[in-house]
């Protein structure tokens, strides 16, 4: 069924799913009753001689200069020329196909002053698989995303490049194949497709769908490894929780306890030491911050998704244009940098878990690096070197991108959100995370066919699913295939799937 855009109520999970799995969407009857209302007031503006800021202006610097007519009519083409100004590597397209539908969504309230043929033109691209070629770098976050976006505008003139059924094609033959007329640009037009912070926000809406899933995969490895451990288990009541009042604590104790159940270190059946390590027994607290913060990004994200993203903002019941910084990527920018640091921090957590499984004087009496072997084997011993190189990436990838902007446009753009850095780099804290927790999930594993005790529902169906991609380590074998295959099995979500169809059950 198609997803409707109006404006209002379009979530990560929606944006997730036109962007990854190229549901169709519609336009609210409603949002293209608004957008001609708006159209129809801006071209009596025009038509009046207002001046106003992109239309008849020049923009950033040159926003005092005043277009004629002739100039008006071609200044929409060369603002795109000028603005498609990106660099290196394409985007992912799902990136694009959720700025694509990120835009949609901002021109739906009626308030961009773009004509309706430039919107409409943007939803059968979606539901036609044409989705534009846009270089992955290149915007500073404010105008908000100008040059990926202008790579996007290039397809309304028919230039461009733009992926069509697996292939790259020139822009206008992408729109051809799929028979989809090419509108042009008139005066606002181009503006209108590009002024705001569609790219950075629809990959910080994918990054949370994933990061919250990559969380819930890391409480059930957490619980994997406490099993292993012999854990002593009161840390995790929820009661304990409950009684602080954080309520990402208490949904991770829950979850971690939810695992565990129905096997014997949670039934008090085996002994335990009076108080565990920190990497233990704080994983509640730990993960739950991360739960929490991820919330607050995602409640921005889904505001900035929803919301008028874009300058001039016109209201035409009041006859009214309004030119502020509504692109400014920086209320999306601040949580996503903060959310990126909550992955890292959980990541650490999860390998000093896996240190503790390897190491004999801290993992309650098993082998030596999970290994039946040692001396002539060395077991795990390298996989916990590459999960530090991992872990080391990201804390260098964490540093916050929001703090660091470089003024542009002689000065007129002197404070930018820098926000395009931070969507990057988590892309990047999580592709190691998947790594790191992959690691700790075989580690686990390992450490669980030592034990001869009765483990819990969650955690069997966990390691299940693991020895169906990575077989015990009982001889020295090279372990990058294991790695690897671990950490795309978490980018998979498998785990988290079947262990949730097994306690859902209960």
């Amino acid at each position: 069924m198609a997803i409707e855009l109006d404006g209002s109520h379009l979530t990560i999970e929606k944006l997730v799913a036109i962007a990854r799995h190229e549901e169709p969407v519609t336009l609210s009857k409603d949002a293209i009753r608004r957008i001609e209302k708006c159209r129809s007031m801006v071209e009596e503006k025009i038509a009046a001689g207002e001046i106003m800021y992109g239309i008849n202006t020049g923009i950033g610097e040159f926003s005092e200069v005043v277009l004629d007519d002739e100039q008006v009519r071609q200044f929409q083409k060369y603002l795109i020329y000028n603005h498609a100004a990106g660099i290196g590597d394409p985007a992912p397209i799902e990136y694009i196909r959720g700025a694509m539908a990120g835009r949609v969504n901002v021109h739906a309230h009626g308030m961009s002053g773009v004509r309706p043929e430039i919107t409409q033109t943007l939803v059968e691209m979606l539901n036609k698989g044409v989705t534009p070629f846009v270089c992955q770098k290149g915007s500073v976050g404010a105008s908000g995303d100008l040059a990926p976006m202008s790579q996007v505008a290039l397809l309304m003139l028919g230039e461009g490049k733009a992926y069509y059924k697996g292939e790259l094609l020139e822009g206008k033959e992408a729109m051809d194949r799929a028979g989809i007329p090419v509108p042009g640009l008139k005066a606002r037009d181009g503006l209108a497709t590009i002024n705001g912070s569609n790219l950075l926000t629809a990959m910080s809406a994918i990054f949370l769908y994933d990061a919250e899933r990559w969380l819930c995969q890391a409480e059930i490895a957490a619980a994997m490894s406490l099993e292993a451990l012999k854990a002593n288990m009161k840390p995790y009541d929820v009661k304990l929780h409950q009684a602080r009042g954080f309520s990402g604590a208490i949904r991770s104790a829950r979850a971690i306890g939810s695992c565990v159940a129905g096997g014997d270190l949670a039934e008090g059946k085996i002994p335990c030491k009076v108080q565990d390590a920190y990497s233990m027994r704080s994983t509640p607290q730990v993960i739950g911050a991360a739960h929490d913060a991820l919330d607050y990004a995602r409640s921005q994200v889904e505001i900035e998704l929803n919301g008028v993203g874009d300058n001039p903002v016109f209201f035409p019941d009041e006859k009214l244009q309004l030119s502020g910084a509504n692109f400014q990527g920086t209320p999306v920018a601040v949580p996503m940098d903060m959310a990126g640091a909550c992955v890292t921090m959980v990541s650490v957590l999860s390998e000093r878990r896996m240190n503790r499984l390897n190491n004999p004087a801290l993992s309650a009496g098993l082998p030596a690096f999970l290994t039946k072997g040692a001396g002539m084997f060395s077991g795990l011993m390298l996989s916990q070197y590459t999960a530090d190189s991992l872990i080391v990436e990201q804390r260098i990838l964490s540093s916050p991108a929001s703090i660091q902007s470089i003024p542009a446009a002689a000065d007129q753009e002197d404070f930018v959100s820098m926000g395009m850095n931070t969507a990057i780099k988590n892309m990047q804290i999580l592709d190691n995370a998947y790594g790191v927790l992959g690691i700790e999930f075989m580690a686990a594993a390992q450490a669980l066919d030592f034990r001869d005790y009765n483990f819990g529902r969650g955690v069997k169906k966990a390691h299940e699913v693991i020895r169906r991609y990575v077989d015990f380590l009982d001889v020295d074998r090279p372990l990058y295939p294991d790695h690897t295959r671990m950490k795309e099995l978490v980018r998979s979500g498998e785990i988290l799937t079947e262990v949730e169809s097994v306690l859902i059950k209960l």
